[in-house]
């Protein structure tokens, strides 16, 4: 087999995994048929035609055209001549013999299977539930403008900046502190944290390492002393100081800066409508789950959980027994 035909083949069982074809069982369970079991003329557009029979399993025209047209544009356009299909054929007849030795080896019974089973259900079911209810464009105009003028400070922020501060009261001491940490002890960010660990007399921000957090220019929880110094601040790093300020003395870092944002209701409207319509489909399916567990038979044992046993090291108690272990 060349390399292009095991990719090919390769791209064919990963879709027949992901979405296995619905072929139909035949009346005759298959047993004792000849080469031309199943076998019947094909007119042109008959989707009912059989084109392969093991074991019962039919495979119809139907059945690969369904297929091969769930695959990707680019998937498919590999699958358009005579030789090409007989190859992705081919892989689904693969796949039906090893879905029916698997089968009849008791798989379908076991644990994983059954569990992988539950949950594309699940997803299925869930995707079918929601696809009927409400679409993005049904959000109405009101909503999207109320949301949009209850978030504004969202979508129209000044520029803002943040510092890290050393706060002392000693100026001599700032002197000293500022000295080293426009020097080699400052260039890092855990090197002026130790500054901070070490002198600054602020609990509150050396507790976040002098974090002064992000504030605008007409911030009234900075000094405004400190404020000016550090929008004078050019890039991430700069280091300024000592700046008298209320008594004290701030030696500071620039960590950040965020460039002011100012966005209309026209430039924000489609992502905001994309919002609300999640918000919408997640309440949709907490309301859908809960009336599914409300009309469902439930009785719960907690008191039993505490003889529920988790395993602190990796593997089962079964796969240890298996592996020798005790």
């Amino acid at each position: 087999m060349t390399t292009g035909a095991r990719r090919n083949a390769t791209v064919i069982l990963i879709a027949l995994v992901a979405a296995a074809p619905a072929c139909r069982t035949s009346e005759a369970d298959g047993r004792g048929q000849g080469e031309g079991a199943g076998k019947a003329a094909v007119a042109p557009g008959d989707l009912s035609a059989t084109l392969a029979v093991m074991d019962g399993v039919v495979i119809t025209v139907k059945d690969l055209q369904d297929a091969i047209n769930r695959q990707s544009p680019y998937v498919r356009s590999r699958f358009k001549s005579r030789e090409e299909k007989r190859q992705f054929l081919d892989n689904m007849v693969r796949f039906e013999v090893l879905a029916a030795e698997a089968t009849r080896r008791g798989l379908d019974r076991d644990p994983e299977v059954v569990q992988t089973m539950k949950s594309a259900m699940i997803t299925k079911l869930l995707k079918q539930e929601l696809e009927a209810g409400i679409e993005p464009d049904d959000v109405p105009e009101a909503e999207v403008k109320a949301f949009f003028e209850a978030n504004r400070a969202e979508y129209e922020r000044p520029e803002e900046v943040r510092v890290s501060a050393v706060i002392l009261k000693d100026r001599r001491r700032a002197e000293e502190v500022a000295r080293q940490a426009k020097g080699e002890q400052g260039r890092s960010n855990k090197g002026f944290r130790e500054l901070v660990a070490r002198h600054s007399v602020d609990e509150e921000t050396a507790l976040r390492g002098g974090d002064l957090r992000y504030f605008h220019r007409g911030s009234k929880e900075v000094p405004a002393e400190v404020v000016e110094a550090a929008f004078a601040l050019e890039r991430t790093g700069d280091v300024a100081g000592p700046i008298a300020a209320g008594g004290r003395f701030y030696v500071i870092k620039q960590t950040g800066r965020r460039k002011a944002v100012s966005k209309t209701y026209e430039q924000v409207a489609r992502q905001i409508r994309a919002e609300l319509f999640e918000k919408k489909r997640e309440a949709a399916q907490k309301q859908f789950v809960e009336g599914l567990r409300a009309r469902a038979k439930i009785e719960l044992h907690e008191e039993n959980l505490a003889k529920v046993k988790v395993e602190s090291s990796g593997g089962t108690p079964a796969s240890r027994t298996r592996r020798g272990g005790h």
